[in-house]
């Protein structure tokens, strides 16, 4: 039983026994002040008739008729006159009255009175005595009526204690029942603080929690903090902060081969001209400064484009990795003034710059030959001169569909549902099916292709149609779920958890199927959950109580923001694959992948490889701590 129920118990309990003790109480006496006013009656009225009948003639007759008299008023149960002997003279009695109260109550509170007795005289000795009963129903009627009204006033008073009683028990209940929730999230790996209430018992326990919270953010802040400072050291270059040469063609080989990734995009190549010049004539430290100036240039083309990446791939040459962007044109002039603009500053040579080389690419392209036109590219800038661009030749369009287009096309599918999930399966280190990853298809026409989720997500993102295409996909997931697939996991856009009204639609959706839910993971990806995080902390708690299982994809490149997940209830992350890619042999990644395992382990959860290319890669997993793997060299479940 609940303390409150026990609590409550205990109230009522008391409520009722200190309710029965005075009603009790205030019964008996009353009881007793009524049996004692009746007898004084009796005894005043019988004084009364006796001091009458003694100033009177003691004839028979007179005397019977002052005793019917009396008798006839109807208050008494027997009026009598009793000679000295104490034989009855004259007799009037009539049965005793109940009225309407009811015979249990007067056997349970039997009123008591004497008799009344006074000495009627005649002269100087004594005519006899006369005997008075008073009925007792008036009596029992006001003690019944007393009852009621004390009843009436208890049942009131009951109502009142227990309003009160509910006030001051929520009070106790809500601090208490804080205190139970922070001690069932922090079993969880949930590190939440409460407001601490006013009881002083409560407030020390919960002052406690909140202290022992409070310390394991600090050790959990601490050791995020290194872990990044770890991945910085791995995948960045130490001068500038771009993206070392290692990471950023992991980065290119995700954007080329990614099943999400967009179709089609920009690379530019820059090349400073003269930095040993520059590094002999200003000294390492002015030299250094171009470098990070340079870097800046570069980074800043990144901040608007999520997936975008810049890079410094050796001593004097950058990259720019563009998604999405069909016509690099724009950019790399807006380079070439930045090279410019450091000629004016008078850290570059004004006859000597650099030089910018770019190449348009699709979706499946190998790394090899996109690099290879790209240094073509950057081959014919450098023999154009001081300062130049060239542009490789395009590796033909993607989609070349109007933004009018791509809304009729999204239009027709949804409408007509030419929808469909395809899927991948994601394994722990035994070969055991986690669950099943399933982007979404989209058929451009009937009976056209299906495009991938990163031809047409972009495209819809852009145009505000991602919220039905992800309801479209978690219908079809429980669907699949329903069919007998044991677990379907499913991609939801960052846009979508945005609208208020898509979680409410995709909450009722699902909890229309409830037994499906647990078996029905969603995740975000790691810029979509970032960027509006309140937002996530929403949709994560709006749809945990129906056991779905939430997630993020694409994780590790803001690890920095790692802490803000301790407290939201997530059950797994997928660390994103440029991460993954050639993790056997890069010893840096290595121990960062490790601590990120170890740390994410410590809060609760599971953490899911992307991107799995090689046997070499998949076998490094568990000696990492991953719990599962998902890609190419992910084998299906074992029979």
């Amino acid at each position: 039983m609940s303390l409150f129920r026990q609590i409550w118990f205990a109230v009522i309990a008391s409520a009722l026994i200190a309710f029965a003790g005075s009603f009790v109480a205030s019964m008996l006496t009353a009881r007793h002040y009524l049996g004692q006013q009746l007898t004084i009656k009796n005894n005043d009225n019988a004084a009364s008739l006796a001091l009458s009948m003694s100033q009177l003639d003691k004839d028979p007759v007179t005397v019977e008729l002052q005793v019917a008299a009396v008798f006839d008023s109807g208050q008494y149960v027997a009026v009598r006159v009793i000679d000295p002997e104490g034989q009855v003279m004259i007799e009037k009695s009539s049965p005793p009255l109940a009225g309407d109260v009811p015979e249990w109550f007067i056997r349970l509170f039997p009123i008591a009175s004497a008799p009344g007795r006074a000495q009627v005289s005649s002269g100087w000795s004594q005519f006899g005595t006369v005997e008075l009963i008073s009925h007792s129903h008036f009596a029992y009627r006001e003690l019944w009526d007393g009852g009621l009204r004390l009843l009436l006033w208890f049942a009131v008073g009951g109502a009142l204690m227990g309003l009160l009683g509910m006030h001051f028990l929520q009070r106790i209940k809500r601090p208490l029942d804080a205190v139970v929730a922070q001690a069932k999230a922090i079993s969880e790996r949930r590190f939440t603080r409460i407001d601490e209430p006013s009881p002083q018992e409560l407030k020390s326990v919960a002052s406690a929690m909140n202290a022992m919270v409070d310390r394991l953010k600090a050790m959990f802040a601490e050791e995020a903090a290194r872990l990044d400072a770890v991945r910085r050291e791995a995948t960045l270059d130490p001068l500038t902060g771009l993206a070392n040469r290692a990471y950023f063609l992991n980065q290119l080989d995700a954007a080329l081969s990614d099943e999400d990734a967009q179709p089609s995009g920009s690379l530019l190549l820059v090349r400073l001209a003269d930095l040993a010049g520059v590094n002999r004539r200003l000294g390492r430290e002015m030299a250094d400064e171009l470098l990070r100036r340079l870097a800046a240039v570069l980074q800043a083309q990144t901040v608007d484009r999520p997936q975008a990446a810049a890079a410094r791939l050796n001593g004097a040459d950058f990259a720019l990795l563009l998604p999405g962007l069909q016509d690099p044109t724009t950019v790399a002039e807006s380079l070439l003034a930045s090279l410019n603009d450091l000629v004016s500053a008078g850290l570059i040579d004004g006859e000597r710059i650099g030089h910018i080389g770019s190449c348009t690419y699709l979706h499946g392209q190998g790394i090899g030959p996109l690099l290879a036109r790209l240094d073509g590219a950057l081959a014919s800038a450098e023999g154009q001169g001081a300062s130049a661009w060239c542009p490789a030749e395009s590796a033909g369009p993607a989609h070349a569909t109007t933004n009018a287009d791509w809304r009729k096309l999204l239009d027709g599918a949804i409408q007509t549902q030419r929808l469909r999930l395809i899927e991948f399966p994601v394994a722990n280190s035994r070969g055991q099916l986690l669950h099943l990853e399933c982007p979404l298809r989209l058929q451009a026409a009937e009976g056209g292709e299906w495009l991938a989720a990163g031809s047409f997500m972009p495209i819809a993102s852009r145009l505000s149609m991602t919220t039905e295409l992800d309801l479209a996909a978690a219908r079809l997931a429980m669907e699949r779920i329903a069919a007998g697939a044991a677990a379907v996991a499913v991609n939801l856009s960052g846009e979508s958890i945005l609208d208020e009204h898509f979680r409410r639609r995709l909450h009722a959706q699902i909890a229309a199927r409830k037994d499906l839910a647990p078996r029905l993971w969603l995740e975000v990806s790691e810029v979509g959950a970032f960027q509006h995080f309140s937002e996530f902390q929403t949709f994560c708690n709006l749809l945990r109580p129906l056991g779905c299982r939430l997630g993020i994809e694409h994780f590790g490149r803001q690890f920095s923001e790692i802490g803000h997940l301790h407290d939201i209830g997530l059950d797994y992350i997928k660390v994103d694959g440029s991460f993954i890619r050639a993790i056997d042999s890069q010893p840096g990644n290595q121990a960062f992948l490790k601590g990120l395992c170890s740390i994410a382990h410590n809060i609760g959860l599971t953490v899911i490889a992307e991107g799995v290319q090689t046997a070499a890669e998949l076998a490094a997993l568990p000696g990492l701590g991953f719990d599962g793997a998902t890609g190419p060299a992910v084998p299906r479940e074992k029979p």
